[in-house]
């Protein structure tokens, strides 16, 4: 891997190590059980097709298994000694039988691009190609392999349909259903899930994220990288300001209401945008309180006070309906909203009374 790669990294959650920087995966027990079994009976697929919810730990296990796979890791293990090396030059962008296949950077604008180009693949193509005597083994990181345009997809096809020797492909991918079908049938897939909250904790403590990791972890949905953004953005204070909201549902604090709905209008930062936060929360409480008069409210809380909220405001069916259907609603607001650049604060407001104003349980 060449050292020239430029920052911004697509790949990097702020506020976080890169993934290739951890030095332990967890919580994706069965995946790495597949992958050690594959090694263990000499069946070593020649690609892999990492999929999973965002956040959930595909980008460390694609670059656990390359550090495995060019430090010759034992069979029973998928750690490797950090000390070693190879994951010294890996870490430093600098160990030339790993290449990383990402979205470039606009030399014009400075800016990621928004897929991965055919360009980029054809560099993967001379990679994949260099003699044993000059590279030996090699590992080739697509991440996201999702946001590849046609042309690079078909190019990369045709690396797959005639891999060469020694060498084995780690593709991640959030959404696998936008890849090929050509492409998937010739990887061998490993399927994360979103992870348990225990899992969650140790994670969340050893990125020294502050914050209720167990009000994270139920917010976040079993991923990291969602529960480092909730944590940056002060997302707990902007739930629990939700879940107060519909204390007294279905009376509403409008002066409440009008400061959730100022919040956001706040300008987008490094940490994200105070709009999308908004909503994406009042979209996760809707969906807890959907699921409360289905299943009973989840636990663990993720604010002070939501079970009490969530009992009394969906306690049955027919009202897990009708905010199942208030949820959906407001998704699809939000979405036409944002594409004629509605005022986010007066785009806010008008959920919060339509949320209000729907039938009372």
């Amino acid at each position: 891997m060449t050292a020239e790669s430029p920052l911004p990294e697509p790949d990097r959650v702020p506020g976080v190590p890169h993934p290739r920087e951890s030095t332990r995966v967890l919580g994706q027990d069965a995946a790495i059980s597949d992958f050690l079994g594959a090694a263990q009976s000499g069946r070593m697929h020649h690609a892999w097709l990492l999929t999973g919810p965002r956040g959930t730990g595909k980008a460390t296990l694609a670059w656990t298994m390359a550090k495995w796979l060019l430090a010759g890791g034992a069979p029973d293990r998928i750690e490797i000694d950090p000390a070693q090396p190879v994951i010294r030059r890996i870490l430093a962008l600098s160990e030339p039988r790993l290449m990383l296949l990402r979205r470039p950077v606009d030399e014009k604008s400075g800016r990621l691009r928004a897929e991965i180009t055919v360009d980029e693949v054809r560099r993967l193509q001379s990679f994949l190609h260099m003699s044993a005597a000059e590279g030996g083994h090699r590992v080739a990181i697509i991440d996201a392999a999702d946001e590849m345009n046609t042309a690079a997809a078909n190019a990369l096809l045709k690396q797959l349909e005639e891999p060469p020797r020694d060498t084995t492909l780690i593709l991640v991918a959030h959404q696998p259903g936008r890849l090929l079908p050509t492409i998937r049938s010739r990887c061998r897939e490993l399927r994360l899930h979103p992870l348990p909250a225990e899992a969650m904790s140790q994670i969340l403590d050893d990125l020294a994220v502050e914050g209720d990791a167990a009000g994270l972890s139920a917010l976040a949905g079993g991923s990291v990288g969602e529960a480092v953004r909730l944590a940056a953005q002060d997302g707990l204070a902007v739930y629990a300001a939700i879940v107060a909201l519909f204390a007294d549902y279905p009376r509403m604090d409008r002066r409440a209401a009008a400061s959730l709905a100022d919040l956001a209008a706040g300008r987008p930062g490094a940490d994200g945008d105070p709009f999308d936060l908004v909503v994406t929360l009042l979209d996760r409480f809707l969906t807890r309180a959907a699921r409360s008069g289905l299943m009973g409210a989840p636990l663990p809380e993720a604010a002070m006070g939501e079970a009490e909220v969530l009992g009394r405001i969906s306690p049955d069916q027919r009202a897990a309906q009708l905010w199942a259907s208030a949820q959906a609603e407001l998704s699809a607001r939000a979405r036409a909203g944002r594409a004629v650049n509605l005022d986010p604060s007066a785009l806010v407001m008008d959920m919060l009374i339509g949320l209000a104003n729907q039938p009372a349980v």
